[in-house]
This record gives C-alpha cells, structure tokens and sequence, in this order.
C-alpha cells in the first residue's frame, strides 16, 4: 500500500474474524517494524508471542482487572489514570478494589484469548533515555524509544491487510504479566498488541485538523493552516 494511505487508513481494531495469521506473516510484519527509531539506535524492545492456551487466559483474567479500573475511571468522567496533580500522578481518583470487582463487559476483553496474534512488547528500561526525569511532572520521554516501533507493527500489519490495536490497560497488571512470563528485573511492559483479520475495515477516521494542533512560534499562537487547494 502506499505510505499515506497507510497511514489515514490505520485504525484501532479490537474485532477480529477466526482466521488464523500464520507465523509467516508475524515475522514478516516484525521483519519491517523493527527498523523503527530509538533513542541511541539501542532497540530496547523485546516481543513475547502469546501462543499457549492457559497463558492467554490468564493474560485475559488480568486484561480485566486491569480493564474494570479503567472503565471505572471513565464512569466517573475521568480520563483513566491521568496525572492531574500539577502533571504528577500521586492517588487513585476512584476505589480501586471495587473497581477490580465491577464487571465491566467488554467483547475485546471478554474474549482476549481468541484474539488471532497477542504479542508483549518488553522494553529494557537500562536503554532508555529519559531525558524528562526529575522535571517534576509525569515521565513521558522514554516512550518514544518503544511506540514507534509498536506503532511500526500496526502500519505493517495493515500493509498485509490485518488490523490490530496497541493496548496499554495491561499495564495496570504488570508485577503479575511480569512473574507469568518470567519477563526479569529492569525490564517493563510497554504494549500488549493484537492483530488479525478485521470483522469490518474503517478506511475514513475522525481526527482533529491540523488547524486545531498545530500553532506558530508560541503554544497560544495562531493556529497553522496551508491553502484549502493543497489539503487532502
């Protein structure tokens, strides 16, 4: 597929049909995303494929708790987790014990194990340059040594007509994902993504315009914008 299209047609899928993705094609789909940037070229990332049975469920069982908290957040009207104490995190907003008790039904949840591809994505936190630490606010800097190469995983899989989504939620049950898996000390989970045969493929999604995120020289300049003939 061509690059743009590619990119504009890339959406989160969480609804996949039955049919298997053979380990051809995953290779095929981390042989391209491996080129992706890191800080120092030190390509911290480690994948876990998720074959067995049992360890997806399991995966699935924290995949909810994790999930439930999150919902409850969003129940609330609050955006899950956020650090909105002077941009640090320093308590939950809601009840977490009874959040990890409130069902909160949802097929992609519910369902996880059946998911055609799970792959972990690990990342080294020794090769991560956090140039943001001690700034007094949320870290958020050493991401960008790991998404891009998640997110090279989403356009190559589109590329081979598959669509997936990059998960966070899983996260939340980390010290648990961590001793299932046997993933060592000095190491975090940045992703859980699936991928596989979308039910239903979105080619038109809603973005904000570039008009309402880019501005000039100051954060509260006027916004950028290009002459309506050359927009697509």
């Amino acid at each position: 597929m061509e690059l743009r299209e590619v990119m504009r047609t890339t959406p989160a899928v969480r609804e996949f049909s039955d049919d298997p993705v053979s380990d051809d094609v995953v290779y095929s789909i981390l042989e391209s995303a491996r080129f992706a940037p890191s800080g120092g070229n030190r390509q911290g990332w480690r994948v876990i494929v998720l074959r067995d049975h049992e360890t997806r469920v399991r995966v699935r069982e924290l995949y909810q708790l994790a999930w439930r908290e999150y919902m409850a957040h969003t129940r609330a009207g609050l955006v899950p987790f956020a650090p909105l104490d002077n941009g640090n995190w320093t308590e939950a907003a809601i009840d977490l014990e009874v959040a990890r008790n409130t069902p909160a039904p949802m097929p992609f949840a519910d369902h996880l194990e059946q998911v055609p591809v799970l792959l972990l994505v690990v990342v080294d936190l020794t090769q991560l340059a956090v140039l943001d630490n001690g700034l007094g606010r949320q870290s958020i800097v050493g991401g960008g040594s790991v998404y891009p190469f998640c997110h090279n995983v989403l356009l190559a899989a589109r590329d081979a007509g598959l669509g997936g989504v990059l998960t966070t939620v899983l996260c939340r049950q980390e010290p648990a994902v961590r001793a299932l898996l046997g993933i060592p000390d000095g190491h975090a989970l940045a992703a859980l993504v699936a991928l596989g045969h979308p039910t239903r493929q979105i080619t038109k999604l809603r973005r904000a315009p570039v008009e309402e995120l880019a501005t000039i020289d100051r954060f509260d300049g006027p916004a950028f914008s290009t002459p309506t003939e050359v927009r697509r």
